[in-house]
């Protein structure tokens, strides 16, 4: 993995093996980024995809292997008051499954690179946003305080 700072943005490029999302946490902790959004695009070979279920309160998980085109990845990072890092981030995917080309998507716990990923990471100027934890879902939202 490699990055670099220009202006207010980060870009950031991963490298077979590198985990997207502890690659960006990673970065906004060394960085002091407290609140950002990022998005990227990338060739991936593993990529764990929650789907949340309200009626249970819980999420269900999926684990997809092969050549994933990371079509779209988007999300944010937020901080609760005691500095603590958090990510939200939807994905999309395709692939091949035989002959039929697949799509896949949702929340991501994690995401492995097999050739490159490209991000692009922009920290909230002015301020920060805060995550408000909410009981009923055990999951956080932005606060602004």
């Amino acid at each position: 993995m490699d990055y670099k700072k220009y202006g207010d943005t980060v870009y950031i490029r991963m490298d077979r093996g590198d985990e997207i999302i502890g690659c960006i946490l990673g970065i906004c902790k060394k960085e002091r980024i407290m609140s950002a959004t990022f998005s990227g695009i990338g060739g991936c070979g593993e990529a764990q995809i929650q789907t949340y279920l309200p009626e249970t309160n819980t999420f269900e998980m999926q684990t997809i292997c092969g050549m994933l085109e990371l079509v779209s990845l988007t999300g944010n990072i937020i901080s609760d008051g005691y500095k603590e890092l958090y990510h939200h981030t939807h994905a999309v995917f395709s692939y091949k499954d035989g002959n039929r080309h697949c799509v896949a998507a949702g929340h991501i716990k994690s995401i492995t690179v097999s050739y490159t990923a490209e991000i692009e990471l922009r920290p909230v100027v002015g301020g920060i946003i805060h995550r408000k934890f909410d009981p009923e879902t055990g999951t956080g939202f932005w606060s602004f305080c």
